[in-house]
């Protein structure tokens, strides 16, 4: 069954897109921004084990930005599901990089034990989206 071009549903799952686009938008350009931060500013200041967390935060973070936005466009067609995973991506990246972000910046290694969290909300973004899929393909 597919919606109305202008019901109800159809219209909340046209704005929770819109609203995942911006959300992975933002996070797409806070990814630029801070490896740009960390390659011109920061420089050769970090120790490699730092720069290390670093470059896989700003990488995890500029991927899972452009997850996000398929997440949006995803939306329209493959209904919430969508909408919980591109959530799930985007609080995960933020937590998965927030955390190393700051332990590069010489935050507490205590954070280390935050990360996993961030990669768990990863993962369950993305088997959120596969399973969406999934069921949009069996429903043909």
């Amino acid at each position: 069954m597919t919606d109305a071009p202008h019901s109800p549903v159809q219209m909340t799952r046209d704005t929770q897109g819109l609203w995942l686009a911006a959300v992975g938008a933002l996070l797409g350009c806070t990814a630029v921004a801070l490896g740009a931060f960390g390659a011109h500013a920061l420089g050769d200041r970090l120790s490699a084990e730092q720069r290390g967390w670093y470059d896989t935060a700003a990488f995890y973070l500029l991927v899972h930005a452009v997850a996000v936005v398929a997440c949006s466009a995803l939306t329209v067609r493959l209904g919430r599901s969508c909408v919980l995973a591109g959530g799930l991506i985007s609080a995960g990246v933020v937590v998965f990089s927030a955390t190393l972000f700051a332990m590069a910046l010489g935050g507490p290694r205590l954070l280390g034990a935050v990360t996993p969290v961030g990669g768990m909300l990863l993962l369950g973004g993305w088997l959120t989206l596969a399973w969406a899929a999934w069921r949009a393909h069996n429903a043909r």
